[in-house]
């Protein structure tokens, strides 16, 4: 069902097209039930707790050398110096980053992405908009997303079957760590994960301020 636009407090409408949203929204969710969920949920029962960890600190390894880059383009260099330490540490000690020994050394994690540099800067967001697979996103995330996929270590892989198995592989670990969170979604699913979406965005941009949004779903 339709729900009235979302708007920000100035009045400016963050979801004009939530029509061609909700319907690539529904493509996702099809694509989800039938076949990426199936598939993380093998993964998660055939696969040891300790290979899962190794996994997810691999690719959040990975993560820390775009928060790298993001955070020396902001301007961020004391946070550049800690991503820069995490991946050293976790490339050399942590066996390519499979072991976190960053983290019980105190040295903080950043996600910084370059959809929230150019946020940073100044850059509305413009529209929310659905992406094919991706998902929840806006104008601006979507040109960051073109960037961080260009930068990304994984980009730069050779052999193609052996970085769309990598890819394949992260798609599976972000999905398992969203299991549990979609436990939490109430109401509609749109609904609920646009505005979930736009909230985090706009907390992380803002270092931990969000802008309020005249939308009864908050």
């Amino acid at each position: 069902m339709m729900t009235s636009p979302a708007v920000l407090a100035d009045g400016h409408e963050i979801d004009p097209w939530e029509g061609y949203n909700r319907v690539m929204f529904g493509f996702n969710e099809g694509l989800d039930k039938y076949a990426l969920k199936p598939i993380t949920l093998g993964y998660k029962a055939i696969t040891p707790d300790l290979v899962e960890t190794g996994v997810s600190n691999f690719f959040d390894n990975i993560s820390d050398v775009g928060s790298l880059l993001n955070n020396v383009l902001q301007a961020k260099f004391e946070a550049a110096g800690e991503d820069l330490a995490r991946v050293s540490f976790n490339t050399t000690f942590g066996l390519g980053g499979v072991l976190d020994v960053a983290t019980p050394m105190g040295i903080e994690e950043h996600n910084e992405d370059f959809g929230q540099t150019l946020g940073y800067w100044g850059m509305s967001s413009g529209p929310y908009l659905v992406l094919p697979l991706f998902g929840p996103s806006n104008v601006r995330d979507t040109g960051g997303l073109i960037v961080d996929s260009i930068t990304s270590p994984i980009s730069n892989i050779e052999d193609d079957s052996a970085r769309y198995a990598v890819i394949g592989l992260q798609a599976i670990d972000t999905r398992s760590g969203l299991l549990e969170a979609e436990k939490l979604i109430t109401g509609d699913r749109y609904t609920f994960i646009r505005d979930a979406y736009l909230q985090r965005r706009e907390f992380s941009i803002n270092d931990g301020q969000s802008e309020d949004y005249d939308d009864e779903n908050f």
